[in-house]
């Protein structure tokens, strides 16, 4: 069976992070392991959270890992909460990077023109360090900008786009996706390797949206990639799950803002 680990955070409610990426990625076929960076009671979208940092226990758990000699088909980061993670999430890469497994990292820190809150103006220069060793990273626009020193702006062409592309492939990464971009009323993602590759692919865009859609995205993704699928392929996988998931959501009186009901869509990734 495929191994995968993720490095993010634990929000004890709402659906995003591990709860999130654990099941897709079971459902998917897979081992999921996990490194919690930090436990929070809600995700950052609800006020007065709390955040237990437990970054004293990244470096114990890789080394009692290492010890016992564990693999993973693939490694996905995900919210690190503070510059001290990413400098651990770079050692941890280094330390479980082989010549058969990949790197995704979902720079996960900012949305809809701003940093979530207490992330430091400073911040998005430490995860450009974590974005220099991945095989792929998957920053939605507002995080396309930060890392790039772009500023920002409600509406972005093409052209605008695959800028931003060009100058996150030159923080070290092999290729980058930017989600969240789309054109007359669609939405999907434009990717670029260091080839020179462009994909892109997208939907009409839906009235509602929710937080956590992006590590749905995410995981569905690393999952995609771990099964063999190509980055098109995981990548248009990714975008109809999140599209069919909020699309449930929407349709029930009762869905929540917090999240989108993941768990009735699960079985269109069972293997």
């Amino acid at each position: 069976m495929k191994r995968v680990v993720t490095l993010q955070d634990i929000s004890c409610f709402g659906r995003c992070s591990i709860t999130v990426a654990l099941p897709i990625l079971s459902a998917m076929g897979m081992e999921c392991a996990i490194l919690p960076t930090a436990v929070l009671s809600a995700h950052t979208m609800f006020p007065d959270y709390t955040c237990l940092d437990i970054s004293g226990q990244m470096e114990p758990i890789s080394r009692h890992w290492q010890a016992l000699g564990l693999h993973f088909d693939a490694i996905y980061t995900g919210y690190l909460a503070n510059e001290q993670q990413c400098e651990q999430a770079v050692d941890f890469i280094q330390d479980f990077r082989t010549g058969d497994n990949i790197v995704v990292v979902d720079p996960a820190m900012a949305d809809q023109g701003r940093l979530y809150p207490g992330f430091q103006p400073e911040f998005p220069q430490a995860m450009a360090k974590v974005c220099a060793c991945a095989d792929l990273i998957l920053p939605n626009l507002t995080e396309a900008a930060l890392l790039t020193g772009t500023p920002w702006q409600e509406k972005w062409s093409r052209e605008q786009v695959r800028a931003m592309l060009e100058k996150l492939l030159a923080l070290g990464c092999k290729a980058a996706m930017i989600t969240g971009f789309g054109e007359g009323g669609n939405t999907g993602f434009l990717a670029l390797d260091r080839d020179g590759r462009e994909l892109s692919y997208s939907h009409p865009l839906l009235p509602r949206s929710y937080p956590g859609t992006g590590d749905v995205f995410s995981s569905v993704l690393v999952g995609g990639l771990v099964r063999g699928l190509s980055l098109q392929e995981a990548g248009v996988l990714a975008s109809d799950f999140v599209a069919g998931c909020i699309a449930a959501t929407a349709a029930d009186p009762q869905g929540p803002d917090y999240g989108v009901e993941f768990e009735g869509q699960l079985g269109k990734l069972l293997i």
